[in-house]
This record gives C-alpha cells, sequence and structure tokens, in this order.
C-alpha cells in the first residue's frame, strides 16, 4: 500500500504536518483502493494540480474546481487568511497548513 506518511505525523488542525493528508484522508486511507491512493499523492505533491497556488506559485489541487462537490480543504479548521491577498484560487496543502488557525 502507497502512503505519502514520512514518520513526522502532527495534527495541526485537521491536516497533516508531515504527509500534508487530511484526517478523514489518514483515517480512510486503509479502505481506499489503490487508484485512490495513487490519485491522493499526486494531488498532494501537486503532479495533479487544478491551479497554482497564489502564495507560493506552486501547483495545487482544489477538488471543486475538479469537479467534486466536496473538497479536502472542507475537512480541516479554518485557517487566519487576513494576511493573505484576496484571490479566486485556493492556496495549495503546505501554504495553508502554515498559516494559524482562525
Amino acid at each position: 500500500m502507497k502512503t505519502p506518511c514520512i514518520g513526522v505525523c502532527k495534527n495541526n488542525g485537521g491536516i497533516c504536518s508531515g504527509c500534508l493528508r487530511t484526517m478523514n484522508e489518514i483515517t480512510n486511507w486503509r479502505q481506499m483502493s489503490d487508484v485512490q491512493h495513487i490519485t491522493t499523492i499526486r494531488q498532494i505533491t501537486a503532479l495533479i494540480s487544478t491551479h497554482v497556488c497564489p502564495s507560493c506559485g506552486q501547483g495545487s489541487h482544489c477538488d471543486i474546481k475538479a469537479g467534486k462537490d466536496h473538497c479536502w480543504c472542507f475537512d480541516i479548521e479554518k485557517r487566519d487568511l487576513s494576511g493573505i491577498a484576496k484571490s479566486s484560487s485556493c492556496l495549495c496543502r503546505k501554504c495553508l497548513s502554515s498559516l494559524p488557525l482562525d
């Protein structure tokens, strides 16, 4: 079973500081198919992206922009976005997880 875990696990408001998976993704990992594992890993690492993160300029994946009704970012605690310039694109997992909780 593939996993993005790097053994530096810490719940940072619903997202792992080590692998950047949401707690829901971690909890459901064993029930996910190999295709779902690979897809999630590719989204986390921006091998599959829907846009460029407005904060760091790297690839980012938004499930809503990909046509789904629910995005991974809905499963984490809200972050303080007051210091971030308004944008129509959401932040990548790394940038979002680095922000303080709201």
